[in-house]
């Protein structure tokens, strides 16, 4: 049987998740989905959706899809769904697991590499965030769960944007791309997002054949260490001026890039060594590396302390061989990262 796609969906309380599930739940794409709810959630998929008996773990959807709740932990869960899919009590192709809004997306995703049984039925797909636009700043001010999850995300969508003046919306954004240069952002209204912006985005890709990202290796012109979107207005950019960000936040994003080889043996000690210290504050790290010994690039990825690498298609004749890498973490310490980087070049 082909592997079960898992997408994450996270957000901090109040953002929008139930109303974006709804929509995936009751729209007629024709996909079998299968929902998982953590049952200690505030915010559970409204009695009109579902109207269940409270003994039962699984409902059917009159779409296809099912929904169930985490009764014991997700591992047992997502194993029972793939028995009973197995052994063809229920049909569905692909998962989706709403965490809690105080929940931290890492353990979650870590469930899917760290359990042979999981990794073996199961593919995670990519972890999906919503901000609240009016709420966002205080939340992240105040509470490391919404940064982790703003860190965590391979796309995010901000809600509520028509709730709040655009400069503010602007500066959120900029925040938001300070803190996770490589997740896209797009603003949401109730939720209305195209199917296909939620599901397929492969950002997880750490037990299967890694694709690059196409501007992943594009070089920006700016000096610092993120990288803006292309619309992006910033007073700041705007006007040619350094921009001072005034939030000091935990979470933060910084870019390695070389235009020599990496010593495979060096780098290969050196970031096994730093995910030893560092690795639980290590939240996503990715990169396209130009190794010596190979004519193709070499694409690795990582959540906390597991990293996965492999072989991406060949150096294109004449392009410029480079290495650029991305860590988002809390608290990273920069400077030893990138001068250890420095010294595993070949």
């Amino acid at each position: 049987m082909s592997l079960i796609t898992a997408t994450i969906l996270t957000g901090f309380l109040g953002s929008g998740k139930t109303t974006l599930l709804q929509r995936v739940l009751t729209e007629a794409h024709g996909q079998k989905i299968a929902v998982i709810e953590n049952e200690f959630g505030e915010e559970n998929i409204d009695n009109d959706i579902l109207v269940a008996d409270a003994r039962e773990q699984i409902i059917q959807m009159s779409n296809g899809c099912i929904c169930c709740t985490i009764r014991e932990d997700l591992r047992a869960t997502l194993s029972d769904l793939a028995a009973k899919r197995r052994r063809g009590e229920l049909d569905f192709e692909r998962v989706v697991i709403e965490t809690t809004g105080l929940a931290d997306p890492g353990p979650v995703a870590q469930t899917f590499f760290m359990d042979d049984e999981i990794a073996e039925s199961y593919l995670l797909d990519a972890i999906v965030t919503l901000v609240d636009a009016k709420h966002a700043g205080q939340q992240l001010d105040d509470r490391v769960e919404a940064q982790r999850q703003v860190g965590f995300a391979d796309r995010i969508f901000v809600s509520k944007a028509d709730l709040v003046p655009a400069g503010e919306l602007a500066a959120l954004q900029h925040r938001l791309k300070h803190m996770n240069p490589r997740a896209p952002q797009r603003v949401v209204h109730f939720g209305e997002v195209p199917i296909q912006e939620v599901f397929d985005l492969r950002g997880f890709n750490l037990n299967a054949r890694l694709d690059i990202d196409p501007d992943f290796l594009a070089e920006d012109d700016h000096d610092h260490d993120h990288d803006h979107g292309e619309h992006c207005d910033h007073p700041s950019h705007r006007h040619g001026h350094a921009h001072h960000h005034h939030h000091d936040d935990d979470v933060k994003s910084f870019v390695f890039r070389a235009e020599r080889a990496f010593d495979p043996a060096k780098l290969e000690d050196f970031l096994g060594a730093i995910v030893n210290v560092y690795g639980p504050r290590m939240l996503r790290y990715k990169g396209v590396l130009w190794m010596r010994g190979t004519e193709r690039k070499v694409i690795f990825q990582g959540v906390h302390q597991l990293m996965g690498s492999d072989l991406g298609p060949a150096w294109k004749e004449g392009e410029p061989r480079t290495s650029r890498m991305v860590f988002i973490g809390i608290d990273l310490p920069r400077d030893i990262l990138l001068q250890g980087l420095e010294q595993c070049l070949a």
